[in-house]
């Protein structure tokens, strides 16, 4: 499933490439963890690099339970801005910074929600033909199906399911994004797609 992203650049009010008078490929080899730790230094490009590795896939997680492009890229940026606030908070003795950022991301996410008060709407898919009102309502009841499907999974299962489809990250970088063993990612995506499927055709019969 493809997603164009098309984001406004993320560097916070205040910050700046003149911070560092660094070579950002420098930077290109550390780890998650590493990156946050120098953004919590305010290091610029660390912090662009960061938003690069994961931009995508927290918008792809916004996009799926907003509904709404709009809304989604602002969740990217609450997301970003709160990274650059609270990088200091970090511990890497606590575990990796991909799930920190994550954690940063489904908060930035959940307050969006919060704000709105009617349900998401469905994510329609971009066609390259335009649709007729058929095919349109055919494709709307669609993604509302498996929209309600997904709110059916478990936390653990869905959100397996959101970073593979909608984020559009392999089984591995949802492991290292998660901070799980890939075979947890494996099991939880099996099952998850199963429940999906028996839950979708249930609503057929």
């Amino acid at each position: 499933m493809g997603i164009s992203v098309a984001l406004p650049a993320a560097m916070p009010h205040g910050s700046s490439r003149e911070t560092t008078g660094r070579d950002p490929r420098e930077v290109r080899g550390l780890t998650d963890g590493d990156l946050i730790r120098r953004v919590a230094l305010r290091d610029a490009d660390a912090f662009e690099l960061l938003y690069r590795r994961f931009a995508r896939p927290v918008f792809g997680l916004a996009l799926r339970r907003l509904g709404d492009r709009m809304r989604a890229e602002d969740a990217v940026q609450e997301t970003f801005a709160a990274v650059w606030r609270s990088a200091r908070t970090y511990r890497p003795d606590r575990g990796a910074g991909a799930p920190w950022l994550y954690t940063v991301a489904r908060n930035a996410i959940v307050d969006r929600s919060r704000s709105r008060s009617e349900p998401p709407a469905e994510v329609p898919d971009t066609a390259a033909v335009e649709p007729g009102p058929d095919e349109r309502a055919e494709a709307s009841y669609v993604a509302w199906r498996v929209h309600r499907a997904l709110e059916e999974l478990s936390d653990n299962e869905r959100d397996v399911i959101e970073l593979a489809y909608y984020g559009e990250l392999s089984q591995s970088e949802i492991a290292d994004f998660l901070g799980i063993p890939l075979g947890t990612v494996k099991t939880r995506t099996r099952a998850g797609l199963g429940r999906l499927a028996d839950l979708l055709e249930g609503e057929l019969q």
